[in-house]
């Protein structure tokens, strides 16, 4: 990205970056062949079924990504989601994103990540950081700062801005309606699919079990809420849109697997990006942040109905907010 963000505006920007992209999905692509001849390159413990789906999806994944190298494929998509043809850092952008769906996707659905989760170690503060660092640093390095941009620049192009009064209730709000949301499904996912749902919870406790505590519960609020919204909502979405940017999100969250989990997470990223469209980044963070800290301290019992009045109290309070602040637009332009 710091190559591509170089490259805007050369002649030789996106012959460059093309010839940098037409690199890595080949050698995804040689990589599947290769694994699919017979080099051993992939797990051992795969079965030959999941292999085979495996290979085939990297290969797959590198076409679709490759087509994204074509200025007349991306001149195509820019009638639909708001990028530059001519932009390498638009190029590598689509490309790198196809390639990290596709490979996503592709594991989610041959492989049995619950099994895969389970085990490895526990996560820990530390590794949570690492995890998540590279979100942040694609994103402020994706919008060129210091490259092409200023750091206050960049703060804007990625939607870190001071948010209006009104916003911030709305953010909280937000986050309850996704708390209730997410036990709802999780309830129907006990009664209509117990055995994975247990599954999903055996490895949700197992992955974040080692940071139920307090600097671990606000480990977990603050540091993916903080850098997934920045990467997807900030720098993505604006660029390749909300359903795509939500699809993107929903795959890197591979420790639910297949499962109800993964349809509330898709649903999260949608509420997430319409919040980002019609506000900014900075609320569709605090927004995150406050949600994952209404799961790390496990809301339940006698205190789940005082929160949920709180949460009404501040739906209530931001619906009336955002209806005064259409009211008001609407007398200045009387």
């Amino acid at each position: 990205m710091i190559g591509a963000n170089l490259a805007v505006g050369k002649q030789w920007g996106l012959a460059v970056t093309s010839m940098f992209g037409a690199f890595a999905v080949s050698l995804l692509a040689l990589f599947g062949i290769a694994d699919l001849s017979g080099l051993p390159l992939l797990a051992s413990g795969l079965s030959a079924q999941s292999r085979f789906a495996l290979d085939a999806g990297m290969i797959v994944t590198a076409a679709a990504a490759a087509g994204f190298l074509l200025r007349p494929i991306r001149r195509d998509v820019a009638a639909v989601i708001p990028i530059d043809p001519d932009n390498p850092v638009h190029e590598l952008a689509l490309v790198f994103t196809v390639v990290l769906l596709g490979l996503q996707i592709t594991s989610i659905a041959f492989t049995d990540v619950l099994a895969s989760n389970n085990s490895q170690p526990p996560l820990t503060i530390v590794d949570l950081f690492e995890d998540e660092l590279p979100f942040l640093v694609t994103a402020v390095i994706g919008v060129g700062i210091f490259i092409r941009r200023t750091p206050p620049d960049a703060a804007r192009r990625l939607g870190v801005v001071r948010p209006a009064w009104w916003q911030v209730p709305l953010a909280l709000a937000c986050a309850g309606v996704f708390f209730g949301f997410v036990n709802a499904s999780d309830f129907l996912s006990h009664v209509w699919s117990p055995d994975l749902a247990r599954r999903v919870d055996t490895t949700t406790q197992h992955v974040f079990g080692q940071l139920a505590t307090p600097w671990g519960i606000a480990a977990v609020a603050l540091i993916p809420g903080i850098c997934e919204e920045l990467l997807f909502r900030g720098a993505l979405q604006p660029r390749i849109g909300l359903l795509a940017t939500a699809l993107l999100f929903t795959s890197v969250h591979t420790e639910y697997g297949l499962s109800f989990d993964t349809l509330s997470v898709f649903v999260i990223a949608l509420g997430l990006g319409v919040l980002r469209k019609y506000t900014n980044t900075t609320t569709s963070c605090a927004c995150h942040v406050t949600y994952n800290l209404l799961v790390g301290i496990g809301i339940s019992g006698a205190m789940l109905n005082p929160a949920l009045a709180v949460e009404a109290g501040l739906i209530a309070s931001s619906g009336y907010a955002v209806w005064a602040q259409m009211r008001r637009r609407a007398a200045r332009a009387a």
